[in-house]
Order: structure tokens, then C-alpha cells, then sequence
């Protein structure tokens, strides 16, 4: 479906009033990452609608799904965002005009719209990022250095890592941000990006090998001198 169809024709697919927005998080070099896409001179989060026929949970994994390419990454729902000014009218007229798309006030896309946030733990160099009809671009930015936003998608961003601070004290989950294969020192680092805060190292590992949920790998034959430490993945069968 085209941009034309969607702005003219999606009240006929789509629930009327009510999105998904999802705040998608990668972790390189040290810092946490969130894919963003640009539409006209801001930045929006990646999200979408839900098909009359389809439910919510179903259309939130098939936008990720769109957008990273990943099938069944991980995913949360974490909250619902809707101001009683929560409109789009305004702040994209000016984008369609310049895109040749017709304006009209009474476009179904541009009534008050709430929002269901979702939030994702992806491994960044398994994700094969793809804009959507109205973007102009689509790329990860660091948490530290966010561009202009649309709306309130700042607002959502920010309350997906405040969530996702609270999240990791009691679920084990930041493996997912890792590659398959990672060590606790990664692990670590890891955790406190994400709670900026320093850990005991020494008690993160004890907890994190308690917890049952890593299986450690064969000790890799050392090419270079000094110590190596050990390499550990997700049991199988686990969560």
C-alpha cells in the first residue's frame, strides 16, 4: 500500500485512532542506540497501524518485523501515550506540500490519534533496517545524542529506557542486545550502560551464572598473550 492509499484510503484497513509506536534498541560500541526514522526535517519512531482484522500484538511484531527484518526479536509493551492534543494535522502540511501529496484537513491520518508503545532488544548487526513509505531516511541514533522529534515520540523514547531500567533489575533480557556469543565482562559493560551506574563486577557475574539461563562455551585456543575470558550464549529452550 502507497502513501496515497494509506493517507486516502486507510480508514478502510486500518482502526481508526489508535497506533503503535515502538522504541527499537541496539547496543555498539558502548552505547545504547534507537532506530529512528526521518520524515521531513524531524525524527520519528519507527510504528504503524492495526488492521481491522488483526490484534495488537500482531501488528506490533509485524512493524518491527518491516522495519528490522527480524522475525520474533524480542519485544515488550510498556505503555500508552495520548494527550488530548495528540495530533498530526499541523506539524506534516508543510511535509506533504513539499512531497506533492494533496492536503486535506479531514484526512482520517490527522484526527487525534493514542498510541500503544512497544519496546525491542535487537542485535544491531542483525538488522537489515527498511524506511517505510513516508520516510525519508531511517538510521540509529545514540541515546546521548538524539535529533529533533516529532510530537511527543521524545517523550516515548526516553519512558522506554526509564522502563527498560526497571525492566533488567528483575528480568534477565539484555542478552539480546548481544551477539549470539558474548562474555560476562560484555555483559557487564552492558548493564551499566543501560542503569548508568557502576555494578560489582564480581557479584553481577555470580548472578548472572546463578541464574541458569547461560551455558558456557569451550575455551577458544589463545592467539594473542594474556588472559581470556570465557565465552557464554542463552541456553537453548530458554527465554
Amino acid at each position: 500500500m502507497d502513501a496515497q492509499e494509506i493517507i486516502e484510503n486507510g480508514a478502510a484497513h486500518f482502526l481508526p485512532n489508535l497506533s503503535i509506536d515502538i522504541v527499537i534498541i541496539g547496543y555498539e560500541k558502548g552505547e545504547l542506540k534507537t532506530l529512528l526514522l526521518r520524515i521531513g526535517e524531524k525524527w520519528a519512531l519507527p510504528g504503524g497501524y492495526i488492521g481491522h482484522e488483526e490484534s495488537v500484538n500482531n501488528a506490533a511484531d509485524r512493524i518491527l518485523s518491516m522495519r528490522t527484518g527480524l522475525e520474533g526479536p524480542h519485544l515488550k509493551f510498556f505503555s500508552v501515550f495520548g494527550d488530548k492534543d495528540r495530533k498530526f494535522d499541523h506539524e506534516f502540511q508543510q511535509f506533504f506540500e513539499e512531497k506533492g501529496i494533496p492536503w486535506k484537513e479531514d484526512y482520517w491520518i490527522f484526527g487525534r490519534f493514542v498510541t500503544l508503545a512497544y519496546y525491542s532488544l535487537v542485535e544491531i548487526n542483525t538488522t537489515n533496517p527498511e524506511p517505510g513509505v513516508f520516510d525519508d531516511a531511517i538510521g540509529w541514533h545514540s541515546f546521548s545524542d538524539l535529533p529533533d522529534m516529532w510530537l511527543d515520540h521524545c517523550k516515548i523514547l526516553h519512558a522506554a529506557r526509564t522502563s527498560l531500567q526497571a525492566d533488567i533489575r528483575s528480568e534477565l533480557i539484555t542478552y539480546n542486545l548481544l551477539p549470539e556469543h558474548f562474555t560476562m565482562p560484555q555483559l557487564h559493560e552492558l548493564h551499566q550502560t543501560i542503569l548508568c551506574e557502576k555494578i560489582d563486577r564480581s557479584r553481577f557475574q555470580k548472578n548472572m551464572l546463578a541464574s541458569g539461563m547461560f551455558e558456557r562455551m569451550p575455551l577458544l585456543e589463545k592467539v594473542t598473550p594474556g588472559r581470556k575470558p570465557f565465552q557464554y550464549r542463552l541456553k537453548e529452550n530458554k527465554e
